[in-house]
């Protein structure tokens, strides 16, 4: 690990914290782009989207899927709550199969229907992107 204390990440999920690690960078999927955090950053919340989060941890990058939420970024402490966090290396097929059926659920064209059958089309995106393996 770098030289320099490290960052602690933090994410939580309604059901559990699902991690709590020393990192020595974080790549966060704000709603409107990705955000970097490295040691040393300005205090920072943001509202989070779909997508991945990535840490550096050991000279080794690790991903997550988030969906959703928000991010504090206070001290070289980043707490991260969102409604559901997956590692990469647990999104199997039936995971991305899953939210394809559930993206193909959405039928209509009234505002509503159109934002969750998005919403729906980015969270299958984003898994089938992180699903590691055959």
């Amino acid at each position: 690990m770098a030289a320099n204390p490290p960052i602690e990440l933090v994410v939580i999920t309604p059901e559990r914290k699902v991690l709590e690690t020393p990192v020595e960078q974080v790549v966060l999927p704000a709603q409107d782009g990705e955000v970097g955090i490295l040691r040393g950053r300005a205090p920072l919340m943001c509202e989070l989207g779909i997508g991945q989060l990535r840490y550096t941890r050991d000279r080794q990058t690790w991903r997550l899927f988030v969906e959703g939420g928000f991010a504090q970024v206070l001290q070289d402490h980043v707490t991260v709550l969102t409604t559901q966090a997956i590692p990469a290396e647990a999104i199997t097929e039936e995971t991305v199969r899953a939210a394809e059926e559930a993206m193909q659920r959405y039928k209509g064209y009234d505002a509503e229907t159109r934002t969750a059958r998005d919403r729906a089309r980015r969270r299958w995106s984003v898994l089938r992107r992180l699903r590691v393996g055959p």
